[in-house]
């Protein structure tokens, strides 16, 4: 039995059974793939998939115990490579952020860019996607850290750390008839046009639709995006009000207005997820400490290690200024 054995049938698990698909994530051929699928079955003494053909067509019960073990296997593996990167100092490696639309476009650039420049040698993976998708990617371990949002209760997840507080806003056309009310908005002046906003409030159970409900109001949700580019896009073509969250908008957006909704919606945190089965290596670090500025690294440790719970009071998104305003190229500093 070997690493490259185990890491082999954990990407079949992970690829739908699908053995191309299997071979292309963990660069290996199909026929190199399935020989040593065959060599470590013949080893164990029972078959780790059934077949159907020439094609895998599920995985039996003795498999899933195996693939169980065999990731906190590689998983340890992993983290000895870590552990010994670290204490070498190595500066290379890779790092894999599963977050979302939002966050990769608006808040994460100028971290990364930060981060880039200390550990030129590392590659960052960014892996956008909504935030049940992201959240699914950090407990399979595909993503080194995941950073997601939320209006109430903290993501579930090993170590969960707030970043920054954010308010939704609501977006229109110059021009719009909500730009000439000279008050402040109510749900009562949104309920009356065609909404724009993430794919997430189209749950029942959305913070959005919550707050209508709590009013008497149904809102009319006309599209739904997960990515605030689109939801901007769609506001410009005159399908509807948007409603997004402040950091998506910045100075590229002079053909539209921003309209305060604080009040109108609970307020959201982003919050970055941690797993503690995985040895951070020290440009992850950098980056956490570049994310949560008030954070001790020793704090951090200590947290993984044992459990320690911290406690840490996030700043809003318009006192992070380090985060909201872009620098000029050469100033970035960790």
């Amino acid at each position: 039995m070997t690493l490259t054995q185990l890491r082999f049938i954990v990407a079949i698990a992970d690829s739908n059974l699908n053995i191309t698909q299997a071979a292309t994530k963990v660069h290996a051929t199909q026929p190199g793939l399935s020989k040593q699928l065959k060599q470590l079955e013949d080893e164990l003494g029972f078959q780790l998939f059934t077949r159907r053909a020439r094609s895998i067509e599920a995985i039996t019960p003795a498999g899933e115990r195996v693939l169980k073990h065999a990731r906190v296997v590689l998983a340890e593996a992993a983290n000895i490579r870590a552990v010994a990167a670290n204490l070498r100092r190595e500066a290379e490696g890779e790092l894999l952020i599963a977050t979302t639309h939002t966050q990769a476009r608006y808040v994460l650039p100028r971290p990364l860019a930060a981060l880039k420049q200390r550990f030129p040698q590392v590659a960052l993976h960014v892996a956008p996607g909504g935030d049940a998708e992201t959240v699914a990617r950090h407990e399979k371990g595909e993503a080194d850290i995941a950073i997601v949002s939320s209006s109430g209760t903290p993501p579930q997840a090993d170590l969960t750390l707030p970043i920054y507080r954010w308010e939704r806003v609501v977006l229109v056309p110059r021009g719009h008839p909500l730009t000439e009310l000279g008050r402040d908005l109510t749900l009562a002046d949104l309920a009356a046009f065609p909404l724009i906003s993430y794919e997430s409030s189209r749950a029942p159970d959305s913070s959005l639709r919550r707050a209508f409900h709590e009013a008497g109001l149904t809102p009319e949700i006309g599209v739904t995006a997960r990515d605030a580019d689109l939801i901007k896009t769609y506001v410009r073509t005159g399908m509807g009000v948007g409603i997004l969250a402040e950091m998506a908008v910045d100075a590229s957006d002079s053909d539209l207005v921003a309209l305060p909704a604080r009040g109108l919606f609970p307020e959201c945190t982003t919050w970055l997820l941690i797993r503690k089965d995985r040895v951070l290596r020290d440009y992850a670090e950098a980056l956490i400490r570049t994310l949560i500025p008030a954070i001790d690294l020793r704090d951090l440790r200590r947290a993984l290690a044992d459990g320690e719970a911290l406690q840490l009071s996030p700043q809003s998104w318009r006192e992070r200024e380090d985060l909201s305003k872009p620098a000029p190229v050469g100033e970035f500093q960790i």
